[in-house]
């Protein structure tokens, strides 16, 4: 269930909801925000005013965009894992030797999101990015880590975000995903064959604690002539479990 607020401050959730829709319409100006919000104008024109002179949006003619200094936000939150830091010269390590994209992600809210992407010198370019959120049931990195959460937490997280079909391959059957985060469990390591990204397989290993608590994932994507069955089932598996093992290791003892 989604966690509700005890007294919530309707205002601040106008203020998101306002800075979400600029990000979903990649800029725009207050009509067009008003509109998308079903907000009146004078309303929206003041909230996009008092962010503008706090600088967390810019304008540019008469269209808004996010400003940058939400990066300043993003690299704090990032930079208070100690799983940024000790995974990132792994994954550069892959990146290098492989070619292929390689990605860190985290669990919050019930979503996931990318805080760290290395592309080698194949890599294709996909649509995310680090900041990207994503449902978790659609990627190998979200089954990855929802195969290590209690049953009731993904019961919690299908709940509040449902299975969204993404492409044809996509689960969206509650059964079928459970059994899937079972062979996950089992074998550890998850696999998104074009279940987000059509033309896109993905093998991932969750990364945890010496507790047991998942703390992220670790991927290596890549298009689909060149992850064929034997390097998506054996070889890429290989190299993600001696880089988790190194990542747990360092997270562990340092």
């Amino acid at each position: 269930m989604s966690p509700t607020a005890r007294n919530p401050i309707k205002s601040t959730r106008t203020t998101f909801r306002i800075l979400e829709a600029l990000v979903e319409l990649d800029g725009a100006g207050v009509t067009a925000v008003a509109d998308h919000l079903d907000l009146p104008k004078s309303n929206v024109h003041n909230y996009l005013s008092t962010l503008e002179e706090a600088e967390y949006v810019v304008k540019r003619g008469t269209t808004f965009h996010v400003g940058i200094r939400f990066l300043e936000l993003g690299a704090h939150a990032r930079n208070r894992r100690d799983l940024y830091d000790i995974a990132r010269p792994e994954m550069d390590k892959i990146a290098d030797e492989e070619g292929e994209l390689v990605n860190l992600l985290v669990e919050e809210h019930g979503r996931g999101t990318y805080i760290y992407r290395v592309a080698g010198d194949d890599a294709v370019q996909v649509d995310a990015h680090v900041g990207t959120r994503v449902h978790l049931h659609c990627t190998a990195l979200g089954k990855a880590i929802l195969a290590h959460l209690p049953e009731e937490r993904v019961d919690e997280i299908v709940a509040r975000h449902g299975l969204p079909a993404v492409t044809d391959d996509t689960i969206t059957d509650r059964d079928e995903l459970r059994e899937t985060l079972a062979d996950v469990r089992e074998r550890g390591i998850a696999f998104d064959r074009e279940e987000r990204v059509e033309g896109l397989r993905c093998a991932a290993a969750p990364i945890c604690s010496n507790t047991g608590r998942v703390l992220g994932a670790l991927s290596i994507s890549g298009p689909t002539t060149r992850i064929q069955d034997e390097r998506l089932e054996e070889e890429i598996p290989s190299l993600l479990e001696r880089a988790t093992n190194v990542i747990e290791l360092n997270i562990t003892y340092s």
